[in-house]
């Protein structure tokens, strides 16, 4: 099953938190805690850990993120976790990854399965979809 929605940050919050021993490297590396609303076949709202590694002068750069997800795909409500991350050298996005977390799903999306993506529209608009089995 395919469900496709739209996403609005609603909130973007850097943390404090720093590795210890640090390393500095040539590109810095951030957390944030993210909120985000979705809205068509994909609705609800998630609250995600982001890490990245990005040059704001070059727009370069890679995140990884773990979604925590609440609401329902094409009307079947839940919650799941969903993880992705992808490179950008400030006009693309490459070496992307998406995927479901196995046994997150609760409610009547229990058991879901199942990969997606993200894109982000030249207006501005971030699109998300879902490719995912309820096994």
């Amino acid at each position: 099953m395919r469900a496709a929605g739209r996403f609005t940050v609603t909130a973007f919050v850097p943390t404090e938190l720093v590795p210890e021993p640090a390393v500095t490297t040539g590109t810095p590396v951030g957390v944030a805690t993210i909120e985000k609303t979705f809205e068509g076949e994909v609705t609800g709202r998630s609250s995600t850990l982001f890490t990245a590694a990005y040059d704001q002068a070059s727009g370069t750069g890679t995140y990884v993120a773990m979604e925590s997800f609440e609401g329902a795909l094409n009307g079947r409500a839940g919650t799941f976790n969903f993880a992705h991350s992808a490179t950008t050298s400030g006009s693309d996005r490459t070496a992307e990854f998406f995927v479901v977390v196995p046994t997150s799903g609760t409610g009547e999306l229990s058991g879901i399965t199942g990969a997606g993506g993200l894109a982000i529209d030249e207006d501005g608009t971030h699109r998300i979809w879902f490719d995912y089995d309820l096994g």
